[in-house]
């Protein structure tokens, strides 16, 4: 059950936007004015008929659910320290390309750090509170391994350089020069119009298939290690490409991906089961919900 996936995972963050717009509410009196257009007043009055309107049932249905699991939670005694708070931090950090890769989703959702671990804590929480309902077989797990074991594993990748330039005339001059002997850092330097990875010789460092261009992409992954490319035509402009290095595919054993597999399988039935077990709870609890019975 994914922090930026499923939606009942945002449902914290909607609770929490539900309960700023409340504290902005109660703040006023029944009649108090809480903004003016060209002397006309909006009143508190309005302003809370209207947010009930659109979202009423909504946020009162996230606040239900929000109360009956940590009353399940506090019923079965379940905690969550931050050591493993910590740990599913870094995990997320290594799924969205380091903290600068995270922090740009967080920007995303209208979420800080502090937000973040809370929703992680009450995943975390969910997980105790229905995971030890769920049952996965060896056999499954297994199944899992071989319909997705290449996903499972590091694709094929080539380190490269290149220089890119605007005709095929400069990028056959280029090649010669190549071919002469001049060194490829310098004269991608000089001479390529890819601003990105000029300081740094034409390097663009390890990437697999489907990032780069088409017809870029076939030459550098048919190019062997030291080897560089005759003039590569590309919406850019001409390429000339040397592969520094290659990596080979690697597809994991079952025993070394197991653990991630039962994981993975794990959250996908909670995200299915919670519903079912919501519903099981909700029939335990005295609910009363007024603004549905209107």
């Amino acid at each position: 059950m994914g922090i930026f996936k499923e939606r009942n995972n945002y449902r914290y963050m909607l609770v929490a936007i539900a309960l700023a717009l409340i504290i902005l509410i109660t703040g006023c009196g029944k009649g108090d004015v809480v903004a003016k257009v060209e002397g006309k007043a909006i009143t508190k009055d309005q302003l809370y008929d209207l947010l009930v309107e659109q979202n009423g049932e909504q946020v009162l249905d996230s606040m239900i659910s929000e109360r009956i699991i940590e009353l399940e939670i506090k019923k079965q005694k379940i905690k969550v320290d931050k050591k493993e708070i910590e740990q599913e931090l870094e995990k997320l950090k290594e799924q969205h390309g380091g903290e600068e890769g995270l922090n740009m989703i967080m920007m995303q959702y209208g979420m800080d750090l502090e937000a973040l671990k809370d929703n992680i804590a009450m995943n975390l929480k969910l997980k105790k509170l229905i995971g030890p309902e769920i049952d996965i077989s060896e056999e499954e797990m297994s199944e899992y391994y071989e319909e997705n074991k290449e996903a499972l594993g590091e694709a094929e990748q080539v380190q490269a350089r290149h220089i890119l330039v605007e005709t095929e005339e400069e990028a056959e001059e280029i090649s010669g020069k190549l071919k002469s002997g001049e060194d490829f850092t310098e004269l991608a330097k000089k001479h390529t119009l890819d601003e990105g990875s000029k300081e740094a010789g034409g390097d663009l460092g390890f990437f697999g298939k489907g990032v780069m261009a088409k017809e870029f992409e076939k030459s550098a992954f048919e190019l062997k290690p030291n080897e560089i490319s005759e003039p590569v035509k590309t919406e850019h402009g001409y390429h000339i490409i040397e592969v520094l290095e290659k990596k080979e595919a690697k597809i994991p054993s079952y025993e070394d991906v197991k653990d991630d597999i039962e994981e993975m399988l794990l959250e996908q039935k909670i995200s299915v089961e919670y519903g079912n077990w919501y519903q099981k709870k909700l029939e335990e609890y005295e609910v009363e919900n007024f603004l549905a019975d209107k």
